[in-house]
């Protein structure tokens, strides 16, 4: 069985497109394009399982056409539509460029240097320009850390740990507009 610890979500299936059981696919990593691993993971009905990628094709810098072994009629494509989509974590690692997308991250607890720990990664917002770390606090509060390289001073992805040295006031800030 798979863990949720051992993948992490690349993405969703849309709609069907056509009849022959292909499915839009709206990806926020690539990275099944980039690593030598031949399935997908779906979580459906909060069981993770594994579907074997026939062929896929781009239709943007954010979307594909994805066409998944069994899956042959636009029926059964019907089945996938807004269903998770997720990587395997051991693939990952393997990427053959080193680099790993902000999503690999969520689900590791952060700390700051200074602070200390200041939660869980819960989610990647890429909405904007700056992508950021939506940390969850103990509290339940969410906090927002900007994703960038130069804030990071380690990640043990084995204690699934990033260690942060966010600048001066940038927690402050969220201190004040609580009062």
């Amino acid at each position: 069985m798979i863990k949720k610890e051992e993948v992490y979500k690349i993405g969703l299936f849309n709609k069907p497109h056509g009849i022959h059981g292909e499915l839009q696919f709206t990806f926020t990593d690539d990275i099944f394009d980039r690593v030598d691993c031949d399935y997908l993971i779906c979580l459906l009905d909060g069981i993770f399982v594994p579907f074997f990628i026939e062929e896929y094709r781009f239709r943007s810098d954010s979307t594909a056409l994805v066409k998944l072994e069994g899956i042959d009629t636009a029926e059964r494509a019907r089945m996938f539509t807004n269903v998770e989509v997720y990587f395997p974590v051991k693939h990952a690692e393997e990427a053959e460029d080193g680099e790993l997308s902000w999503n690999f991250f969520v689900g590791f607890r952060m700390k700051d240097i200074r602070h200390g720990d200041l939660g869980e990664v819960v989610e990647v917002d890429t909405a904007t320009v700056n992508t950021l770390f939506v940390v969850e606090q103990a509290d339940g509060e969410e906090l927002l850390v900007p994703a960038q390289e130069e804030f990071i001073v380690e990640i043990n992805q084995e204690k699934k740990l990033i260690t942060v040295e966010l600048p001066e006031g940038l927690l402050n800030l969220e201190d004040l507009e609580e009062e």
